[in-house]
């Protein structure tokens, strides 16, 4: 009996865990939920707020066994950027090796391939702009369908295929839009593009914490997100990536091939697959009716989008545009008299995601062949006309380590020559002609036989040739201009070692104090040091010539902090103080032991003058470029970390200027400014106020009295597009009064204080066609002279118009001053040498 009632409960476990096992194979995601069944709504009911978002990711990688969810780092709102790793159980098992048999057929890792079949890497990014909010919600959608093990389709393609997902890439950005539109939007949503749900304020969601396009920033790093992802994209190095964007509502869906120019670099693979790409989409976009376009607008050309720095890294870089954008809301009426709502952007970039998926893994093996082609292409130094890149060891240990920290976030090798070498014959970036050099040992070299050569050539090239001048953004950005750099490209191979040995910081190492530490004034990290002291209440001096002591020469600008002005007051703590400051930004300090100079000034003259702490008020709001305030904003928190006060541009006739020493009006549209406060702002100016207007900002001065500005006049008229047989034309015939972005070498009075620490030449990046005539009753710091030499596409009106015309001016007004930077020198915030400049309007322009 009792054996009987044993078989009996054995035949019942038995049973039941049959049961349990047939249930779970016909249910393989029991604990999988949908978006839907997770969220506290309907997918695209309500945007999903980005917490949610993390949220849903962090369950679907711990309800999958084959999804792996990750944080790698956080936003200047503490936001968490977040990666999940899709691929099968055993690929994902084997995550580690996958990645580094990429990097090992890159070249940027020594090793051994260990496979058993080539695997595909797609990078799928979401929503780099925050109000295009349809991509991340879109993101959810596509997590579940690669989640989903019931999908056997996307079961087969991940076989052979690790893709990684980043829902957001802007969280802060997303949030500031997903939080405006939920506080604001009706019930029900209201199509009507008049309700205000689809009247999104001022900066945006486009932008980050800092107001910073950071689909314009994958190249310069300025930005944490950035910077932080490209940790990540590096270890990974994807054959395939994707940036999802949307824009304006009545657009349609927008995928690969893209719009020329191409970049000269970008390889026929390369494009060819793009085309492949884009031919798989139309069989799910037809099979909908659902309508789409490729090859206009966007294109392949500036290096620092998020479809074109993958590209120039190997891997087939793509943009997908959605219609939606900001302005969609939850539902918007479209000009075909449909609704598009939130739900069918969510399943458009759903779609093109999956098929991006599918496509690379039928091409799997192709896509990794020609991946490792390519790299082995870029170690023989195959691509481009110079071999090798030298920046001269003259310009000094901090700027030299300006570059190589960029170049380092690249994984751009450079070192030391192997040896020196007379007689090399090279391009000089700052003369635009060849020149005979010398390589010495302490220059910094860059040769394009390495993994990053592409990278390197797009980057450092003093001219990238343009196929197609109809282009979405700037023309030239090269390294060297921007990092005010004195550099040469030769097309001979020079070796290099592996690593730049350069000449450490030296410590400043006296046993008493000084009559004055001297610190010269050359680059960014002075500007730091300077600000970092001020801060601690150290008093400054800066000398406003240049002079010789103990045989060496020092240019103006050199800083001069005297023992008289702080001992007093600091004491022991004034040496300490110095000391800990010039240490940790690395500045070098030379002792001087008396005021007696051998030339020039000495200490006590009045062209020694104090250096103080500007109180800076800048304008934001509406009538301000948020990308312009946001430069201002981040160089002042982030490059100098220094306080800054900021005041709607509408308030500014309440301001108390007597508050503040320094007016900053960035690029911006102040047409309203009425006359009472025009003229309190000159008041404050003429009582030893300073005035700093950026591009359009100037506008609204120009013509006003008392401002010398004038627009440059005597220009022809341009001619109209013709009304007869060019229609087609209409677009390109415009384009000989734009300048979309290029460098102009601009002439400096390096004798005006506007101008210390520069050389006679500064590279500026023009983004305006914009022509002010020479200052009649002022300083002309920076101007073009006639047949100035630039790089990048000038429209030919445009070049004839900025033909000697002012760049950066300063008008004395009373013991204050106006400064005019036709030029933005604040620029995406990666143009260092403009940087500078801009340090010396805040602190030397006295």
């Amino acid at each position: 009996m009792v054996l009987q009632k044993d078989i009996q409960m054995l035949f019942r476990q038995l049973f039941f865990f049959f049961i349990c096992s047939v249930f779970l194979c016909f249910n393989t995601n029991a604990q999988l939920q949908t978006p839907s069944e997770f969220l506290p709504h309907e997918l695209g009911e309500h945007f999903i707020q980005h917490h949610l978002v993390v949220d849903y990711f962090e369950h679907v990688g711990e309800n999958s066994d084959h999804i792996k969810v990750e944080e790698y780092g956080r936003t200047n709102q503490n936001r968490p950027l977040i990666l999940a790793y899709v691929s099968s159980k055993e690929n994902l098992a084997n995550l580690e090796q996958i990645r580094k048999n990429n990097l090992i057929r890159t070249g940027l890792i020594k090793g051994e391939i260990k496979e058993k079949e080539p695997i595909a890497i797609v990078w799928l990014g979401f929503g780099v702009h925050g109000n295009e909010a349809g991509a991340t919600n879109s993101s959810v959608a596509t997590i579940y369908e690669l989640a989903n093990k019931n999908n056997k389709d996307v079961q087969s393609w991940l076989k052979n295929t690790v893709v990684i997902v980043d829902p957001s890439l802007n969280p802060d950005g997303y949030s500031r839009y997903a939080h405006w539109n939920t506080g604001i939007t009706n019930r029900v949503p209201n199509p009507h593009v008049h309700s205000r749900e689809h009247d999104e304020p001022w900066p945006t969601g486009r932008v980050n914490h800092y107001l910073f396009d950071l689909n314009r920033d994958w190249a310069w790093a300025t930005q944490v997100e950035t910077q932080q992802r490209l940790k990540q994209y590096k270890k990974w190095m994807p054959h395939i990536n994707v940036d999802a964007h949307e824009q304006g509502y009545n657009d349609e869906f927008y995928f690969a091939p893209a719009a020329q120019p191409y970049h000269e670099y970008i390889t026929n693979w390369q494009g060819d697959f793009q085309t492949e790409i884009g031919l798989n989409h139309t069989k799910y976009f037809d099979k909908e009716g659902w309508l789409y376009f490729t090859r206009e607008i966007f294109d392949l050309f500036y290096p620092s989008y998020g479809d074109t720095y993958p590209t120039f890294n190997g891997a087939i870089g793509m943009t997908y545009e959605q219609a939606g954008h900001g302005q969609a809301g939850r539902a918007i009426l479209i000009e075909n008299g449909d609704t598009l709502k939130l739900m069918d952007r969510i399943e458009h970039h759903k779609t093109a995601a999956l098929s991006t998926v599918e496509v690379s893994s039928v091409n799997a093996k192709r896509l990794v062949s020609n991946f490792e082609q390519y790299f082995k292409d870029s170690n023989e130094g195959k691509i481009g006309k110079y071999q090798t890149y030298i920046i001269k060891g003259s310009n000094g240990r901090t700027k030299i380590k300006e570059l190589t920290k960029l170049l380092d976030q690249h994984q751009i090798q450079y070192g030391n020559a192997n040896s020196t070498s007379k007689g090399v014959n090279s391009f000089n970036f700052q003369t635009g002609k060849n020149k005979s050099i010398s390589i010495e040992k302490d220059d910094l070299v860059v040769s394009v036989k390495q993994p990053m050569s592409v990278l390197t050539q797009v980057l450092f090239e003093p001219k990238s040739k343009i196929v197609d001048s109809l282009t979405y953004d700037i023309t030239a950005w090269s390294l060297p201009y921007a990092y005010g750099l004195e550099a040469y490209a030769t097309t001979q191979s020079i070796g290099v070692k592996d690593t730049y040995e350069v000449d450490d910081y030296k410590r400043i190492n006296i046993s008493e104090t000084p009559y004055a530490y001297l610190a010269e004034w050359k680059s960014m990290q002075n500007i730091r040091f300077l600000g970092d002291i001020l801060k601690k209440g150290i008093v400054v001096r800066a000398a406003k010539a240049d002079f010789e002591m103990n045989g060496k020469q020092y240019g103006a600008g050199t800083l001069v902090i005297l023992k008289i002005d702080n001992q007093k007051k600091l004491g022991a703590e004034f040496d300490k103080i110095v000391q800990a400051s010039a240490a940790k930004m690395e500045q070098e300090l030379d002792a001087a032991q008396t005021g007696f100079v051998t030339s020039g000034h000495d200490f006590g003259s009045s062209f020694v003058q104090i250096v103080k702490m500007p109180q800076v008020l800048t304008l934001s709001g509406d009538h301000v470029g948020r990308n312009d305030f946001g430069q201002v904003w981040h160089y002042f928190e982030q490059e100098l970390q220094l306080p800054i006060n900021v005041v709607d541009a509408h308030d500014l006739g309440s301001v108390n200027f007597g508050d503040y020493t320094t007016l900053i009006m960035p690029n911006g549209w102040y047409s309203d400014m009425d006359t009472a406060t025009v003229e309190k702002i000159q008041s404050w100016i003429r009582s030893g106020g300073k005035l700093i207007a950026i591009g359009r900002a100037i506008n609204s001065l120009q013509g006003k009295p008392g401002f010398s500005i004038k627009r440059k006049t005597g220009e022809k008229a341009s001619s109209p597009v013709a009304k007869v047989g060019c229609y087609a034309q209409q677009e390109r015939s415009a384009i000989i009064n734009q300048i979309p972005g290029a460098i102009y070498k601009t002439t400096i009075d390096n004798t005006h204080p506007l101008g210390f620490g520069l050389t006679d030449a500064y590279f500026s990046l023009k983004t305006s066609g914009a022509a002010y005539e020479y200052l009649d009753n002022g300083w002309n710091v920076g101007f073009l002279e006639e047949n100035p030499m630039f790089s990048g596409f000038v429209g030919q009106n445009v070049q004839n118009r900025l033909q000697k015309t002012l760049s950066f001016g300063v008008q004395d007004m009373g013991r204050g001053h106006v400064i005019y930077m036709i030029d933005n020198p604040l620029f995406r915030g990666f143009w260092k040498q403009g940087q500078f400049l801009f340090g010396n309007a805040l602190f030397m322009v006295e």
